[in-house]
């Protein structure tokens, strides 16, 4: 009997021997085969989590400062330019010109609008630098999506400050110089003028990135449209807190049209996700 086993195995032809290979291969490119967890998961002590994070953040931290330090010999031009883009200057004549009120009120102006710049080109930095904090972790196709949001969380921030700078901030000085007009003489200090045309800009740039940071969040599993969509006015609720708690206005103007950005940019996403079915 073992010699008709091996008389039997020693007839197979090379293909018929070699005939397992294929399916092995069919098997491993098979998704329900693939490893539960990615191929370079490992588990790492708590301190060194935290050591890495601390270095992503201070490269993410030295970028925004290298930005601001070219930004600001530009910084003077850029004041300028606002300025008078957003005042409405024709209608105001030489009330609308800045005052000082601080004799640093001009050098402290220049480092925050120098500043923004460092926040705008930090955005993109901060989704690079967090995908390599997170890479070993993630799958293939996972990388790929969030290499994507790089120049995606750029030109998110770009449409932002945009959008504050051509129809935000139009909307709100107009707003405040209809009910004040006929009340008070009006005149613009520049340093409190400017806090709040820079944190709406800023502000903005991040809002912005919301549908990225949605999709980001869906793809990685943390949750789901459904989920989102379930407790949307939850959402709306802390959108508008957060735009209250970050908007320096007291009137509420500012901080309105924000959460109806913020409420519009969180819907839109969530239809475009069940539009596309994904």
């Amino acid at each position: 009997m073992a010699d008709e086993s091996e008389a039997t195995a020693s007839n197979l032809s090379p293909a018929e021997d070699h005939g397992t290979a294929p399916r092995e291969t069919e098997t491993l490119n098979d998704p329900a085969s693939r490893p539960d967890e990615p191929l370079e998961d490992e588990e790492m002590p708590l301190a060194d989590h935290i050591e890495e994070m601390i270095k992503r953040l201070a490269i993410i931290i030295a970028v925004a400062g290298l930005v601001t330090a070219v930004a600001l010999p530009f910084s003077e031009r850029v004041i300028n330019f606002l300025w008078y883009s957003i005042i409405p200057f024709d209608q105001l004549g030489e009330q609308a010109r800045p005052r000082l009120y601080h004799p640093l009120a001009l050098v402290l102006t220049e480092l925050k609008v120098a500043s923004l710049a460092g926040v705008v080109i930090a955005l993109p930095v901060f989704v690079y630098e967090t995908y390599l904090f997170m890479r070993p972790g993630l799958y293939p196709h996972e990388r790929r999506y969030y290499l994507a949001a790089v120049p995606t969380s750029l030109v998110l921030a770009v449409v932002g400050v945009s959008f504050a700078f051509f129809l935000v901030l139009p909307a709100v000085f107009t707003y405040f110089i209809t009910y004040t007009k006929d009340a008070a003489v009006l005149a613009f200090g520049l340093s409190k003028t400017f806090n709040l045309i820079l944190m709406l800009m800023g502000y903005l740039a991040v809002v912005f990135q919301i549908p990225l940071f949605i999709m980001l969040a869906i793809m990685m599993g943390l949750t789901t449209r459904r989920w989102l969509a379930d407790r949307r006015l939850l959402f709306w609720g802390g959108f508008l807190g957060v735009s209250f708690l970050f908007t320096p206005d007291p009137t509420g103007m500012a901080p309105i049209l924000v959460t109806l950005t913020m409420i519009t940019l969180f819907e839109s996403t969530l239809f475009l996700l069940k539009w596309t079915g994904n």
